[in-house]
């Protein structure tokens, strides 16, 4: 077998190798109290008040969640919120941020599906249909003050202020605790996704009084979860410019304060961070002003499997007659490019970073700035895939350039080749040498072929992580049956594509392995049709393995988002023409037509 198939084969089994691992780890798998804020020093409970949590995209397509969703809505007095993005409303018990739907984002693509639920309320039963997730605001007692002087989760506020809550009126709440304090809650939103909560309160009592703010994004029980691993789902945060990640799998390893209670993890932030829970496409999370320091605190409490996510300001001294306040934004909505890098220009750090950019983030952000300027330009992000395919090939060409003319002065060498062969016989060191020196003298790299495929391995998962994570592919249509470039294929070939009236197997499923869409074939073709640039190799088990490639590429592929099989053929049919042109222009133009039948009379019976 001559070096340049031992490149070739290398290349592929390589390529193959890096596919089955991404496929087989990155494949998708077939009431109780919540009563202060994590011990510290000084602090007590607050007022014994309860606050549950709930999944981030909620999608109450269930009737059961629906009725109970409802019920928990009609249990106390409430505010309603309608912003060009957002609607839903304010539980004035509590003051909670409790109930939101995100209004240009829908459940599915079918007519009239439902708006996302982001936020949910407080529910009733341990086994309710839908798991509550909501923003709750409050004050912890320090000295001069008890417990049941501070406003929590229970709390029965007044609106003093305003009677819907939308971007040009705030609303504001009061609520007098009999004592000499008086608190207020003044809350605001913008246009996009951004709440503003500013607490305030003042002092007419006789002595000082000491206490401290906090806000905490809560949830009860585990959320439906995508299943990839490539995509973090769990707590985020971001102190003093250190990003950290926690799974929810690893809320039970969280560390225990010395001074006991619930499993913590805290950390103190000088005053540039945020804190909250992230999904797939959406968040929920706290941002303190910048400039003011605050305990950044991730809670899980084992027995209610309950995630939290605190961000405590400093404790403050009100004296009599005097007042105090803090404000701090809490995000709520979808991770748009456009929203997360106007907040982080206004001043929340690194928020872009909500995004998983993943570990080849420096692949990562370019190409999905350059993705998402394209598709901006051309309208349609199926197109601007395959332009951003053609821009990624014309940045790699020159190296490439540099294999394909190897390759070509590689096929000019097969006669000399053969001759080193033939003197050498049986000899394989001398034919080892001999081919060193032929390489040498006429300045061959045997091993350039492999590197067109090396680069290519990065920027096939930089693009994947692109696909995957970013919301510009989500319900984002292409041409004809493509309605969704973040889904695989929904065409099969198990119904003759759409001409038989059967349905086809579920994504995620044993058997939507073998429900082949056009892009998937059109993937194994591709790849089929570049193969045929180079004969086969003569040995018949290399030959087989050359054979079989672009098929096993076309199942194992065809699961996978239909953007990133676009990409995928794109760059099969660049590489096709680029490598077929340069060739030729150095007279070795590739004989296709008689590589494909001779691998047809190979793979039939043997000539007589």
């Amino acid at each position: 077998m001559d070096d340049q198939n031992k490149n070739l084969i290398l290349a592929t089994v390589l390529s193959f190798l890096v596919i089955l691992v991404w496929y087989t780890v990155f494949a998708p798998p077939p009431g109780a109290d919540l009563t202060a804020p994590p011990p510290a020093a000084s602090q007590q409970a607050a007022d014994g008040q309860s606050i549950d949590p709930a999944p981030g995209a909620t999608t109450l397509n269930d009737p059961a969640a629906t009725t109970e969703v409802a019920a928990a809505l009609a249990a106390a007095p409430r505010v309603e919120i309608e912003t060009p993005r957002l609607s839903g409303s304010i539980s004035l018990l509590g003051g909670r941020i409790d109930d939101l739907l995100l209004s240009d984002y829908r459940v599915s693509l079918a007519a009239g599906s439902d708006a996302i639920r982001l936020l949910s309320p407080e529910g009733g039963a341990a086994d309710a249909a839908y798991k509550p997730y909501f923003a709750l605001y409050g004050w912890v007692a320090g000295q001069g003050a008890a417990a049941t002087d501070m406003p929590g989760a229970t709390t029965l506020w007044t609106l003093a202020k305003g009677d819907k809550l939308t971007p040009d009126t705030p609303v504001e709440l009061s609520w007098d605790n009999g004592k000499g304090l008086t608190f207020r809650r003044l809350i605001e939103v913008d246009s996009d996704f951004m709440f503003k909560i500013t607490q305030s309160v003042e002092n007419k009592g006789a002595t000082a009084v000491r206490m401290s703010s906090y806000g905490v994004v809560a949830r009860r029980g585990l959320p439906k979860l995508e299943g990839f691993y490539i995509a973090h789902e769990g707590a985020i945060r971001m102190s003093d410019g250190r990003l950290e990640e926690i799974d929810y799998d690893e809320f039970a390893d969280l560390e225990v304060p010395q001074q006991g209670g619930l499993p913590t993890s805290e950390i103190a932030v000088t005053g540039n961070g945020w804190i909250g829970f992230t999904d797939k496409y959406f968040m929920t999370s706290l941002a303190p002003s910048a400039g003011q320091p605050f305990r950044s605190v991730v809670r899980f409490d084992a027995s209610r499997e309950s995630y939290e996510a605190w961000a405590i300001e400093p404790e403050v001294e009100v004296a009599p007659g005097a007042s105090a306040s803090v404000s701090t934004q809490l995000f709520a909505g979808a991770k748009k490019w456009e929203a997360i890098k106007a907040y982080q220009a206004a001043g929340i750090d690194r928020f872009v970073d909500a995004i998983d950019w993943g570990w080849f983030y420096f692949l990562t952000k370019p190409m999905f700035l350059l993705l998402h300027w394209l598709n901006g330009t051309i309208g349609n992000m199926g197109w601007a895939i395959i332009a951003l395919t053609f821009v990624i090939k014309t940045l790699v060409f020159p190296l490439a350039r540099k294999s394909y003319i190897s390759m070509a002065k590689m096929k000019e060498l097969q006669p000399e080749m053969e001759k080193l062969k033939a003197e050498a016989g049986d000899d394989r060191q001398k034919m080892q040498q001999g081919m060193m020196a032929l390489y040498k003298k006429e300045k061959v790299n045997p091993a350039s072929g492999c590197l067109p495929i090396l680069i290519q391995i990065p920027i096939f998962f930089a693009l994947y992580k692109v696909i995957f994570v970013t919301l510009d592919l989500r319900h984002a249509a292409w041409i004809g049956w493509i309605k969704d470039l973040s889904a695989p294929d929904p065409s099969s070939i198990l119904n003759l594509f759409g001409l038989l009236p059967w349905a086809t197997p579920e994504p995620g499923s044993l058997f939507f392995l073998f429900s082949l869409g056009v892009l998937p074939i059109l993937l194994g073709i591709s790849m089929w049709f570049q193969q045929k640039l180079n004969p086969a190799p003569t040995d018949p088990t290399q030959a087989a393995v050359f054979a079989w490639m672009p098929w096993i590429f076309m199942f194992m592929l065809g699961s996978f988002a239909s953007g990133l099989v676009l990409y995928w053929i794109t760059n099969n049919t660049i590489t096709f023409i680029q490598q077929y042109t340069i060739m030729a222009m150095h007279g070795k133009r590739p004989d296709i037509f008689g590589n494909i039948r001779a691998g047809f009379k190979r793979n039939g019976a043997p000539e007589k």
